[in-house]
């Protein structure tokens, strides 16, 4: 167990169990197509890193695993750009809200509280409507069905044709959902994406190969503004933190894209909603054990003693909150971006390997 010192979260963590976690959970982001903060937040948590500082880092995490795993999807043309934009504009709406709701909750000091009951209930009841789905259509006689399965959602004026996805429908669909999705993100620490998937899948009516893709393209732009305006109100983001959780992700992704090549679109939603629903159990049985979970946690010993970086990155953060979360960005995004290029050149060498040739002998 080797234990590092997190200047800006003020508390000692494994680095060993933050970066096997962040692996483990990228893993399951590629797989699924979702940004991971649903499960690595409430680990952070677990491991006794407050919820003010677990929920603005995990969503600078969720900003690389998000870039490397889009641009992937980018290289397999598996995108629906005019969908995500769409999401992505009630995305920003909805951010900027739930921002000022967290802050409200902050200032009184009850945003532990509620990020646990959004946790437990959100998974719950997502989770649960997605298994009800998959036993449903599982249940079902095989017959003819429409290339989509229309609701009173997409007929809401405004309708316009999304041609990757083969859909016509209203545009404050997926601007209603980017508006929910921005909001739980700010709050939350997440990319709003065990919310985005089941709803593309359901509501929008995208077809699943494309989910994957889309919901990482629109979480890019989600997390990026709520890494920024946290590191701006708050000072919260702690680059001690940032940068195991992301090299851990970042790998675990491209693990987890590769895994899912191999699994059809049932078995990846009724993976997803066994998923949610275990996480929604974890936390409610943290709950219930919160007093003895904070008692641990106070008994770790907290290192005052800094490095040079340490004091900088605190400095820093002090003194230049735009510039730091702003720095935590480019990390991200950098970082993200060679993961998705060395896959790319890797995946092209193979490819391109001539395959040897069984020569006869000649009589």
């Amino acid at each position: 167990m080797l234990e590092i010192y997190l200047p800006i979260v003020q508390v000692n963590i494994d680095i060993f169990l933050l970066l096997f976690l962040s692996l483990v959970v990228g893993v399951l982001s590629g797989l699924f197509g979702v940004g991971g903060g649903f499960l690595m937040t409430p680990f952070l948590i677990f491991m006794g890193i407050p919820p003010v500082y677990a929920v603005p880092n995990e969503v600078n995490n969720i900003l690389a695993t998000s870039v490397s795993g889009s641009l992937t999807h980018w290289f397999k043309d598996t995108l629906d750009y005019r969908m995500g934009l769409m999401i992505v504009a009630g995305g920003v709406v909805g951010t900027l809200l739930g921002i000022s709701t967290f802050s409200y909750f902050e200032g009184i000091g009850k945003i532990s509280v509620i990020i646990s009951l959004l946790y437990m209930y959100l998974l719950a009841i997502v989770g649960t409507l997605m298994l009800i789905e998959v036993l449903r259509v599982a249940t079902q006689k095989t017959t003819k069905k429409k290339l989509h399965d229309h609701n009173w959602l997409q007929g809401l004026p405004l309708r316009m044709r999304f041609q990757k996805s083969r859909l016509y429908e209203s545009a404050l669909t997926p601007i209603l959902l980017g508006l929910i999705v921005g909001f739980v993100a700010a709050m939350m620490g997440i990319g709003g994406a065990f919310l985005m998937v089941p709803a593309m899948i359901y509501i929008v009516g995208m077809p699943v190969k494309l989910i994957p893709g889309t919901s990482l393209f629109v979480t890019i732009f989600i997390s990026a503004i709520v890494t920024i305006l946290h590191s701006f109100n708050y000072g919260t983001i702690d680059f001690f933190l940032v940068i195991p959780l992301i090299l851990g992700s970042i790998v675990g992704v491209q693990l987890g894209q590769k895994l899912g090549q191999y699994l059809d679109g049932n078995q990846l939603k009724s993976l997803f909603a066994a998923l949610l629903i275990s996480v929604a159990i974890a936390i409610a049985y943290d709950s219930f054990f919160r007093e003895q979970s904070q008692l641990i946690n106070e008994q770790k010993v907290i290192q005052t003693d800094l490095n040079q970086y340490a004091e900088f990155s605190l400095k820093l953060s002090n003194e230049f909150p735009f510039l730091y979360g702003a720095f935590a960005i480019i990390a991200a995004i950098g970082l993200g971006i060679l993961a998705a290029v060395l896959r790319k050149i890797i995946s092209d060498l193979r490819k391109k390997k001539p395959k040897e040739e069984v020569k006869f002998p000649v009589k």
